[in-house]
C-alpha cells in the first residue's frame, strides 16, 4: 500500500488545505487540490506499471526510452471523483475512461451503496484505476468493481483515494478477489458512527460542487 503523506512533500500542503474548514469555502481551490492529489497519485501508480523499450527520434539523434506498454483504464465514481479523476487523467491522457454513479443510503445503523449509472469500455485483461477521493466503508469500491466485471475481467485493480479509513481498506481486502493495490493520500484514524472518515474532510462532493438535495 502506498500512502502519500507518510513522507514530507508539497502534497501534504494540498491534503491539509482539503481538510481546512476555512480554505474549504473556496470551491475552486478545493477542486484544484483534489486534482493535484490525483496527479501525484497517478505519477506514483505509473512507477508500478509495465514499460517497453522504445526508440524516439529527436531533431538531433535517436534515443532509447521506456514508455508505457499499455494505457490503463480509469473509472471515476461520481460525483465527488470528478476533479480527482481529472488529475489522474492529466497524467494518463491517452487512457480510456469509465464512469459509475454511486450514492449512499443512510439509516440509523447502516450505510448501503446504490449504483444508478455505469459506462465503461472493454476491461478484459486491463489494468483498471478506480478513482474516488474518499475510501470510507469500502462498499462503493466493491460494488463498483462488481459492476464493471460485466465489461470484462481486469488483470489488475489500482485503487486511488485521497483519504481512506482502515475499515474501508479491510473491507476491500476481504471482499475483492482480483489482484489489487492501494494508492492513498492519507490513511486516517477511523470511521465515525455515520461512516464518515475521521478526521477526513467532510463530504467531498458537497465541498466541490455544492450541497445536494
Amino acid at each position: 500500500m502506498f500512502i502519500l503523506n507518510q513522507n514530507n512533500s508539497i502534497a501534504n500542503q494540498f491534503l491539509a488545505e482539503l481538510r481546512d474548514i476555512h480554505i474549504q469555502k473556496d470551491r475552486l481551490r478545493f477542486r484544484k487540490n483534489l486534482e493535484r492529489v490525483g496527479e501525484i497519485l497517478a505519477y506514483e501508480v505509473s512507477k508500478a506499471l509495465p514499460y517497453t523499450p522504445s526508440s524516439i527520434t529527436s531533431p538531433l539523434a535517436k534515443v532509447e526510452t521506456p514508455l508505457l506498454k499499455e494505457q490503463p483504464v480509469i473509472i471515476a465514481v461520481l460525483r465527488a471523483a470528478v476533479p480527482f479523476y481529472q488529475g489522474v487523467l492529466n497524467f494518463f491522457d491517452q487512457a480510456d475512461s469509465g464512469f459509475i454513479g454511486a450514492y449512499r443510503k443512510e439509516s440509523d445503523d447502516n450505510v448501503e451503496i446504490s449504483l444508478n449509472y455505469l459506462a465503461a469500455p472493454n476491461l478484459t485483461g486491463k489494468t483498471v484505476l478506480i478513482v474516488d477521493p474518499m475510501l470510507a466503508t469500502g462498499k462503493s469500491f466493491i460494488k463498483s468493481i462488481d459492476a464493471i466485471k460485466g465489461h470484462g475481467k481486469p488483470k489488475q485493480i489500482e485503487i486511488l483515494s485521497a483519504f481512506a479509513a482502515p475499515e474501508g481498506i479491510k473491507h476491500i481486502k476481504e471482499n475483492l478477489d482480483l489482484p489489487h493495490r492501494f494508492w492513498i493520500g492519507a490513511l486516517d484514524e477511523k470511521l465515525n458512527q455515520q461512516s464518515y472518515i475521521v478526521p477526513g474532510l467532510g463530504d467531498a462532493g458537497d465541498l466541490a460542487f455544492g450541497p445536494k438535495i
